[in-house]
């Protein structure tokens, strides 16, 4: 694993539009799946959709780590992980025809998530202070109780999915996974800069 100081910096939009450049593709392909099958008929062996929707998604999520491979000559641990699970769970859905498998994605994801970060916090290794490392300086007891704030926000927007895709149709699934969570998730983190500021390793030097 290259060291944090080895790896490339990327322009934060440039970022943000590698992360949710897929999830953006999944929408609109889910959107105009018809569309998309009568310019491309051999879409139509796909499904209905939402298998259209998730062979895009595949091609934008392989697309989205090749391109950050090629700007920072590394890739994070989470993009991976997403990324594989990706690919299988979306396997699995185009081959089994069964869109419980893309839906469950998230769960598997984030609960995965939530598992290793209390696992670091029980093996006394917080694994965020090697994610978030180089944007913040805590002690200990900051990274702790971060991790394990970021591992119950994981395992609540685990439930949160199941909920979602269990009571309500496909469609508005989708557009919550697209417009829904990126602004849940950036309401958390501002609740978190309270407790960064008091663990501080900066804060307390000044």
């Amino acid at each position: 694993m290259k060291e944090l100081s080895e790896v490339k910096q990327v322009n934060p939009a440039l970022k943000l539009a590698l992360e949710m450049g897929p999830l953006i593709v999944f929408f609109f392909a889910n959107n105009r799946a018809e569309k998309l099958a009568d310019s491309f008929p051999a879409l139509t062996s796909l499904g209905g959709p939402l298998f259209i929707a998730t062979a895009f998604f595949m091609v934008a999520t392989a697309i989205s780590l090749v391109a950050s491979w090629m700007l920072t000559r590394a890739l994070p641990l989470m993009p991976i992980v997403s990324g594989v699970v990706v690919f299988i769970f979306g396997a699995l859905t185009l081959i089994l025809q069964d869109e419980i498998f893309i839906k469950m994605k998230p769960t598997i994801i984030n609960s995965l998530f939530g598992v290793v970060l209390i696992g670091g916090v029980v093996f006394k290794k917080p694994l965020l202070k090697y994610v978030l490392g180089a944007a913040f300086e805590l002690d200990e007891t900051g990274w702790n109780k971060l991790s394990i704030r970021w591992a119950m926000f994981f395992f609540a927007m685990a439930v949160l999915n199941e909920f979602l895709w269990r009571n309500f149709s496909t469609d508005f699934w989708i557009t919550f996974k697209v417009w829904g969570n990126l602004p849940i998730t950036i309401v958390f983190m501002l609740f978190q800069l309270p407790l960064i500021k008091r663990h501080s390793l900066e804060e307390a030097a000044d």
